[in-house]
């Protein structure tokens, strides 16, 4: 039997591993069905959806240059069975996600009250000034001489700041040498 990318054929479950589900077909060409595309839900255990022996529709996805066969039974669907049902939960009921509501979905609470202001920040560690404002306009060898000056001086305030941080240049096994 030659196989179409796109097409939907009937094949037995001939294997199930806990990642996907392998078909044949007639004429002994196999493919395999990954664990995603087994059905529109979320799929914690192949087995509860198919079976060894049971007879299934997929449909390709692809066909490698090795000639494995990437199968999917959840696109073989109709269109309308496809897409992930929605659960229907009576109003005011709380979702499955650590039992918090949806936003938008009051669950028995009171709305919340306007959020307070942002307030500033207090800036960066250290207070550092990291682009300079200035717009003058200089030589390049001007720029990269403040450039240079800017960034050594970064450099040692930040390692003076790791050092102190680490007890003042002494480890353990005494002063740094």
């Amino acid at each position: 039997m030659q196989l179409e990318v796109g097409e939907i054929y009937e094949g037995k479950v001939t294997g199930i591993t806990k990642f996907g589900a392998f078909v044949s077909f007639e004429g002994g060409r196999t493919g395999m069905v990954h664990i995603s595309e087994v059905a529109p839900v979320f799929v914690n255990e192949i087995k509860d959806f198919v079976t060894e022996g049971q007879t299934v529709k997929v449909k390709v996805l692809s066909i490698s240059e090795e000639g494995k066969v990437s199968l999917s039974i959840k696109k073989a669907l109709p269109e309308d069975q496809q897409r992930r049902p929605a659960p229907k939960r009576p109003e005011g009921e709380r979702g499955d996600r650590g039992g918090h509501a949806r936003r938008g979905q009051g669950a028995g609470r009171p709305p919340r009250g306007p959020r307070p202001a942002p307030q500033p920040s207090p800036g960066r560690p250290g207070d550092f000034e990291w682009q300079s404002r200035r717009n003058d306009s200089g030589s390049f060898e001007d720029m990269m001489s403040r450039f240079k000056q800017t960034s050594d001086e970064k450099m040692s305030d930040l390692k003076r700041a790791t050092d102190s941080r680490r007890g003042g240049g002494y480890s353990r096994r005494g002063p740094k040498g």
